[in-house]
């Protein structure tokens, strides 16, 4: 079978792979009907998050017919339709069944202090390999597969995989309350949804911090304040549009590929920092492979955060659910200690939330297909990839589809 396979940084391709099989009764065979590319891939062609292992299979997002079962799969028949859950859990420890099904003590082969265990990550991760395939193993099917209603389409539930669960994850760790004054950095496919939970939990006003037009115009059309921070301080203008207070609640959807203002009255504190960033840089991806305008990693990993909290409100709640890899040690701590911010981060309980999103789309209540602005076709996956990671204007998020 065709799947995108990581063989180096800088060096992705579509493969002729073997065909998934049972590994244990808890497993499951899914023939894959949608998948997508997302910005966390791109940190592992990039060489921003790893070691990755080469022959990894990319992929976290998945939406298929299931073709086979395990003899302990106990809630899925062949033939059912589900959404795949992007992060891995048993449901039997103590960390699944309180909810934190991203710090599952049994998925990850490498033990229970490894930590999250998802598809197509890196080594630490497992690997498990991933979901931009024609067919896929899934650990725990009981638990990491949901099964789909049909009045919710595969373009609807490709964005209940990973992209939604996380946006709705991180307005939750904000604890935004009705009222609550909300910024979110970054305006891609997460942040997107960001804005949309922010709004679904009654926040008064909602920020949204970026670069990019065609981002930034579609937060504007869901209401969003937007704020270019090439054209304007973020720090400055947030501090401003809330009478000098701040926000109650930041939400960072970037995570380690940021990017300082480039132009703009930012630009200046951005080349006072520049050597700082550098060092940054090249201290958690030493080693890198651009192609052209491809796979570059971002140049101020610790940009979002420093940002972040000098913008908070004192006492304010910061929730990071952007990407960072564990050799990461940037944060601006004494800042954010001296104004007694609350700062919550982590993985996706995806499971604890895709049920509830499911719902969301059967009862019309939301249609995320919104946010979708590309769909291609596995045999095209390689250009998508490029023009993704290039940031082309209107490539919000890409959905893959069987070739």
């Amino acid at each position: 079978m065709k799947a995108v396979v990581w063989h180096g940084i800088g060096d992705i391709r579509l493969d002729d792979v073997p065909e998934p099989t049972l590994q244990e009764p808890t497993d499951a065979i899914v023939r894959l009907t949608a998948s997508a590319i997302c910005g966390t891939d791109l940190h592992f062609i990039r060489g921003t998050v790893s070691p990755m292992v080469p022959g990894t299979i990319l992929g976290h997002e998945g939406v298929g017919i299931v073709e086979q079962v395990g003899t302990d799969v106990r809630n899925l028949n062949i033939g059912d339709r589900v959404v795949i859950g992007s992060t891995i859990g048993c449901g039997m420890c103590a960390y699944c069944r309180a909810g934190y099904y991203s710090q599952c003590d049994k998925a990850n082969p490498n033990g229970p202090d490894a930590g999250t265990s998802f598809f197509g990550g890196p080594k630490d991760s497992g690997p498990v390999q991933g979901l931009q395939a024609e067919k896929a193993r899934i650990p725990f099917a009981s638990v990491t597969c949901v099964k789909l209603p049909d009045e919710v389409s595969d373009d609807q539930a490709i964005t209940i995989s990973d992209i939604w669960p996380t946006a709705y994850f991180g307005a939750d760790l904000a604890d935004i309350k009705p009222g609550h004054t909300v910024a979110v950095f970054g305006c891609g496919p997460v942040g997107q949804f960001v804005i949309a939970s922010a709004q679904s939990m009654g926040a008064g006003r909602i920020f949204a911090i970026d670069a990019i037009p065609s981002r930034l115009d579609m937060a504007r059309r869901q209401g969003a304040e937007t704020i270019n921070f090439d054209q304007e301080d973020p720090v400055e203008a947030l501090k401003r549009l809330t009478g000098g207070t701040g926000l109650d609640c930041v939400v960072d959807a970037v995570g380690v590929d940021a990017y300082h203002a480039h132009s703009g009255p930012a630009a200046e504190q951005a080349k006072q920092e520049e050597q700082t960033f550098g060092e940054e840089v090249q201290k958690i991806a030493p080693e890198q492979h651009p192609d052209g305008k491809n796979w570059i990693p971002g140049n101020a990993p610790s940009q979002v955060a420093e940002w972040a909290v000098k913008a908070i409100a004192k006492a304010g709640t910061f929730a990071i659910i952007g990407v960072y890899p564990q050799t990461d040690q940037f944060f601006p701590i004494g800042a954010a200690m001296n104004k007694n911010l609350t700062i919550r981060m982590g993985n996706c309980n995806h499971r604890k939330y895709i049920p509830h999103l499911i719902d969301l789309v059967k009862n019309g209540t939301v249609d995320p297909t919104k946010v979708l602005t590309e769909i291609e076709t596995m045999s095209e996956v390689l250009d998508a990839y490029k023009a993704f990671d290039e940031r082309r204007p209107g490539w919000i998020k890409v959905e893959l589809a069987p070739a």
